[in-house]
């Protein structure tokens, strides 16, 4: 993808999270930790899934690619804000802002897209099990993320392209931490009428189709359990849905309460801190949600700590 324009910018400076120096270093401390808890969190998850045979299933099949995604999603803007915090100018090249941005995107548009690809699987589990694993085959399972990452790779290759194509001509200050669409959308010098539309459209169909699939499959979900006479089957049923639906009603929640536009200063500032949950602390969590909530993960992670510790007991015998 050529990243050439008719700019006289050739890079940005990134105002960052704060621009008072007493902070910089708590900070800097603080993300640190959230990044490293971030990579082990989702490496972990990742391993367990891999290793356990009890959890070689579609729903874990795709919880695997929902870790994946937070861990790569985490080292497209961590390192660069970390570096904010100690260096003396936060500047960040034309196309490395570019580059930036269409990563950003990718990952954020394939998260959605994977989410939706689980509510359609809870659905086939709960409301269909005699057939789940007709239903939901390997090579189900491996079109959906196929054509997860695929759809995601459009809409990051459409808002990147939009982007390119405008010129950045006077201020070349972006307040925020992150080259994101609006932030950069501000500083255009061009008419921005056609990129904002596209950008909008893009963002609102995957928004709406991934929420009606998400909607209908809990709302038959929900029409199904409710026929259960067994208390019992109903608990077991709505348990497996509890962690999916917090990581949705977290990622749309903030998400949408993030990217809607906005044009001051003070609800610019507002903008960032809401993008720090989005970016920092939601792939710090999901890892969490899934590992608290979720009996089989329990299982696993307590069959690999007790063979971890018979083997170092083992090898020190």
């Amino acid at each position: 993808m050529a990243m050439k324009n008719d700019s006289s910018v050739t890079e940005f400076i990134l105002t960052g999270l704060t621009d008072q120096p007493e902070l910089q270093l708590p900070l800097f401390i603080l993300f640190l930790v959230y990044h490293i808890v971030t990579v082990v969190g989702n490496l972990s998850l990742m391993s367990l899934i891999l290793l356990n045979s009890n959890l070689q299933t579609p729903m874990y099949f795709f919880l695997f690619n929902l870790s994946f995604i937070d861990l790569c999603y985490s080292f497209v803007f961590t390192p660069k804000t970390l570096m904010s915090f100690v260096s003396e100018k936060n500047t960040i090249s034309f196309r490395g802002c570019m580059t930036q941005l269409f990563f950003f995107g990718y990952f954020a548009h394939s998260e959605c897209y994977v989410l939706t690809a689980m509510a359609y699987d809870r659905y086939v589990a709960i409301c269909q099990p005699l057939l789940y694993k007709i239903i939901m085959s390997p090579r189900t399972c491996s079109l959906m993320m196929f054509g997860s990452y695929f759809m995601g790779l459009a809409g990051a290759i459409v808002h990147t392209v939009f982007m390119v194509r405008l010129n950045f001509c006077d201020s070349n200050i972006i307040n925020h931490y992150l080259c994101d669409i609006f932030p950069l959308l501000q500083l255009s010098c061009s008419n921005t009428y056609t990129s904002e539309l596209v950008s909008s459209v893009v963002i609102s169909t995957e928004v709406i189709a991934s929420s009606v699939v998400i909607l209908m499959s809990y709302a038959l979900i929900l029409f199904n359990v409710t026929q259960l006479s067994s208390g019992k089957g109903l608990y077991k049923a709505m348990s497996t849905c509890s962690s999916h639906i917090i990581t949705v009603a977290l990622f749309y929640g903030f998400g949408m309460l993030t990217h809607i536009k906005i044009s001051s200063d003070e609800s610019m500032d507002q903008g960032k801190i809401l993008s720090v949950f989005c970016t920092f602390l939601l792939p710090l969590l999901n890892p969490f949600i899934y590992s608290l909530r979720n009996k089989d993960v329990k299982v696993a992670l307590k069959r690999f700590l007790r063979r971890l510790t018979l083997n170092k007991a083992l090898r020190l015998s």
